[in-house]
């Protein structure tokens, strides 16, 4: 758990360069046009966030935490006029931005280390994948409401 807690932290000190090379693949990503009604400041601070504090997302918040925050954004993207698969991909892309970069920074010889990658990646598999479930949720129910309804909870977290 310590490397896993090492690699994250590397993240979180990265934080701004990772959420402004994000902003740049999302800005020239010939699959997210829609993106273009999304304030640039906006996405880089939503992203910045994340990352900044991967640990505490990974670690210490539930699926409920992940919930209200997707749900959110889901919503938010809706509004914008952002497809429903482009919101997908910007998340995508945001998972493959984070492990572009690790691959890159890291060199992992020992088997201890590699067992601490793979930790990594599956509390960042996790993670996304349920990040992607409810942004589609949040999104799914802006567009069904009309945006005449808040944003509530799934409840659906066992």
């Amino acid at each position: 758990m310590l490397l896993a807690y090492r690699l994250l932290r590397l993240v979180e000190t990265h934080s701004d360069a990772l959420a402004t090379a994000l902003l740049e693949r999302t800005r020239s990503s010939p699959r997210l046009p829609g993106y273009n009604n999304v304030p640039p400041e906006e996405l880089k601070q939503r992203v910045y966030e994340i990352y900044r504090h991967l640990a505490d997302w990974l670690l210490g918040k539930g699926e409920l935490d992940v919930e209200e925050r997707y749900l959110e954004i889901g919503a938010k993207r809706a509004r914008q006029g952002v497809p429903l698969s482009q919101l997908i991909w910007a998340i995508i892309l945001t998972k493959k931005n984070l492990w572009d970069f690790l691959k890159k920074e890291t060199v992992l010889e020992l088997p201890v280390e590699i067992a601490g990658e793979l930790e990594v990646e599956e509390l960042l598999d996790q993670f996304f994948d349920h990040a992607i479930f409810y942004a589609a949720v949040g999104y799914e129910r802006w567009v069904v409401s009309d945006g005449s309804e808040p944003v509530g909870k799934v409840s659906t977290v066992r």
